[in-house]
Order: C-alpha cells, then structure tokens, then sequence
C-alpha cells in the first residue's frame, strides 16, 4: 500500500509542476491575496474529482462516447485564447491598475468561475489525471484508491504551497512592471496552450 501512494504522490506531483494556466492563475491570485483558499481548494478539489473518475475508468466513458474529446479540446481552445487576451490588455493597462493594493477585486463566484474554466475546459487535465493516472493505477490491482491518494495529496500540497507562497514574491511585484510582465507571460502561457490544442486537432 505504502508503495501504491508513493507513487500516486510522485507521479501527481510530477504532472502538476510544470508551468500551465491553471497554475498560473492560482499565482496570480496568491500574488493578489484575492480568494486564496477558495481558488486552490477549488483546483485541489477538481484535481481530486479527476483523478478518481480516472481510476475507477474514465476511459471507458470516452471510448462510448468519442465526440467528448474534439468538444472539449475547442471549448478549451477558446478559453484560454480569450483569456490570454484578457491578460494582455491588462498588461498594457495604467501602471497603477496592476499595483498589488489597487485595482478593482473579482468577486468569489466570478474568481471560482474563472477557476472551474481554466481546469475543466482544459483537455490536457484529463490526458494527465484521468487518462495516465488511470493508467499508471492499474499497476496496483486492488490498491487504486491508495494511489490515487497520493496523486490527490500531491494536489493538495501543490495548489496550496503555490497560492500561499506566492507571498514570498510579493515585495517583487510591489513594482507595476513586474505585474505587466507576469501578465505578458500568462497571456503567452495560455496562446501556446491553445495553439497546441488546435494544432493537435
């Protein structure tokens, strides 16, 4: 059992480190103080929702039902285009629009809509925690649910440390060009990733 959440763990945590939109919004918003704990239980949540629907086989589901994926991949293709959009007009906006302190504040249920989009209409979330996690699961018949604790432990302790540590950085974005530039890099972060999606249509 020990070996099934280790290894739910590295593999979770190895899929989740790198740089995408989701990550950086939870950034953004551990950088902005603004609905912190909302926007990574929000994203630790989902991760979890994911990952067990690719343990107990959602696969399956896909193979049934095979117009999921190009509706998937072109709704999440679109979302992040326009808000890649959203992220540069931002960066071109006055100096004190993007200061730390100032700027108008989302409200919570428009923060956790942003979220819930950038993870549910993002295909590559279901290839890595549903489709390979719920491969890699199959390596340990009878504990599945332990490894998919250990995925879901990764995501946990990933989205949390990322939001709240990003108060770490905060004496760096005090100044308006680190949050044109951090604005710049989301945008681009998010045209990639759509242009991937569409690329690989």
């Amino acid at each position: 059992m020990t070996g099934a959440y280790m290894t739910g763990l590295g593999v979770g945590f190895s899929l989740i480190l790198a740089i995408g939109s989701q990550n950086a919004f939870v950034l953004r918003q551990g950088l902005r103080s603004e609905h912190v704990f909302g926007v990574c239980l929000t994203c630790a949540f989902s991760d979890a929702v994911l990952i067990l629907l690719g343990v107990i086989g959602f696969q399956q589901i896909v193979d049934q039902a095979a117009w999921l994926e190009p509706v998937f991949l072109y709704l999440g293709a679109g979302f992040l285009f326009v808000y890649g959009a959203r992220s540069l007009w931002n960066a071109l906006r006055s100096s004190e629009a993007l200061a730390p302190a100032s700027g108008k504040t989302a409200s919570l249920m428009a923060t956790l809509g942003v979220c819930l989009a950038l993870t549910w209409l993002n295909p590559h979330v279901y290839l890595d925690t549903v489709l390979l996690l719920g491969a890699v699961s199959t390596r340990f018949p009878g504990n599945e649910l332990v490894f998919a604790a250990g995925a879901v432990t990764a995501s946990f302790v990933f989205f949390f440390s990322l939001g709240y540590g990003a108060t770490l950085l905060r004496p760096l974005f005090a100044q308006a060009k680190a949050w044109r530039a951090l604005d710049v890099f989301v945008a681009l972060v998010m045209w990639a990733i759509a242009g991937k999606l569409l690329l690989g249509a």
